[in-house]
């Protein structure tokens, strides 16, 4: 794996956590979880423009946001009791999909 793999786990994980501060924030009213948001945010956008710089765009936007999204759904129902609904299962299934899809459309070419 070579280190713009890396970065993008890096943004992958940080915007999860500045996902996850968006919601304890309560509406921006809780100033700790609005400091979280920005500083994980601002970390996430600076190791998702490092991984730009060797991973093609379509893949890094793929990639970042669909596995973020699943685990903020995954950190939604585990840590904050979302319900997991057979409609949500297959919504994310098909963004795995996606994910792989742009992923081997662009190893493939």
């Amino acid at each position: 794996m070579n280190y713009y793999w890396l970065y993008l786990w890096v943004a992958i994980f940080f915007g999860v956590l500045g996902t996850i501060s968006m919601k304890l924030s309560h509406g921006l009213k809780k100033w700790k979880p609005c400091v979280a948001l920005f500083l994980f945010y601002a970390i996430s956008f600076f190791a998702l423009t490092l991984a730009l710089a060797g991973i093609h765009l379509s893949v890094v936007y793929a990639v970042w946001s669909g596995v973020g999204t699943i685990l903020v759904a995954m950190v939604g129902v585990i840590g904050f009791h979302e319900k997991m609904t057979m409609k949500k299962i297959i919504s994310l299934l098909l963004i795995v999909l996606g994910v792989i899809g742009i992923h081997l459309s662009d190893v493939y070419l």
